[in-house]
């Protein structure tokens, strides 16, 4: 098969697009004909090595959408069902024209949704979910600040607080505002303000997509007892003066349940595709040129077939 090879940590010169091994569906395993693979920030990071060491050469990708075409014994899918799925970390292997995985943490893709929009939907509902709903507890009236809302997770984050019943606060870029009112916020604040806690009401949750002195800040617009749920690291070393605040990071897990959720979500109108642009599979290195950018609207999406 065609694959997008990660030959050592470094530039965008360590991805070459070439040959791989074709996957074979162990027990409980299917394979999948890949159709699209979404681009995350992770894929660039632990192309830089900024994640554990990993033995080259790898295929990264974590979100996929394709057509299972062989089943392992005891899979509950069939040859020929469209499915979605992400990876479990540290495996990766979406960035290819098959993947080998536990049909178990993967689930049937909505016949009305294209693969590339439901590879683009996969991890940033998967995190979304886990962080608004299992982590945060978001409810029906409270008030949520989603920073950097143009992103993936964060834009499926806006439309799950909206369909929740709460008031949503974002962050954005100027050029971006539109994009994420139409997602359904309810404020909006210019990325580019250092002090963004003078236009922000308290808020019940902040739910921190961006990192760094973006999630310092973040303590400023809890009310007392609120919850700060992170998904990008803070600043190295610091140490908030707010003990009442709850610092919670979703666990994230693998599994059919959640994907379904999104399904749910998704037939019941209340979420919908981000915004995507399209790449050819063996232009990844440009996607991750995109990607490394950090200013995004909506997904980066890899076309595979």
């Amino acid at each position: 098969m065609k694959a997008m090879l990660l030959t050592k940590h470094g530039g965008l010169d360590a991805l070459h697009y070439g040959d791989a091994p074709d996957p074979v569906a162990g027990p409980g395993d299917v394979v999948v004909d890949i159709h699209a693979a979404s681009v995350n920030a992770a894929d660039y990071k632990m192309r830089l090595g900024s994640y554990a060491e990993l033995k080259f050469p790898h295929i990264l990708g974590r979100d996929f959408s394709g057509v299972v075409s062989a089943v392992g014994p005891g899979a509950d899918l069939a040859v020929g069902d469209e499915v979605f799925g992400v990876t479990i970390p540290g495996t990766e292997g979406a960035y290819a024209e098959k993947i080998a995985i536990k049909a178990a943490i993967i689930a049937k893709k909505p016949a009305k949704l294209g693969h590339a929009e439901a590879a683009a939907m996969a991890l940033t509902s998967l995190t979304a979910t886990w962080a608004l709903e299992d982590t945060a507890a978001l409810k029906r009236g409270e008030t949520v600040l989603i920073q950097g809302g143009a992103g993936g997770v964060a834009g499926f984050a806006i439309q799950l607080a909206k369909h929740i019943g709460a008031t949503v606060v974002t962050t954005a870029g100027s050029r971006n505002h539109d994009y994420v009112k139409k997602l359904g916020a309810d404020q909006v604040i210019d990325y580019a303000a250092t002090d963004f806690a003078r236009s922000a009401p308290p808020c019940d949750v902040v739910f921190d997509t961006v990192g760094g002195q973006v999630q310092s800040r973040s303590f400023a617009v809890l009310k007392p007892f609120g919850r700060l749920v992170w998904i990008a690291a803070g600043e190295a070393g610091f140490k908030t003066d707010r003990p009442d605040v709850k610092v919670l990071r979703p666990k994230v897990d693998r599994d059919r349940a959640h994907l379904d959720r999104m399904v749910e979500l998704y037939e019941a109108g209340a979420v919908w595709p981000p915004a995507i642009t399209r790449y050819k599979l063996a232009d990844a290195a440009e996607a991750h040129r995109v990607s490394e950018g950090r200013h995004l609207q909506g997904k980066l999406v890899l076309m595979v077939r």
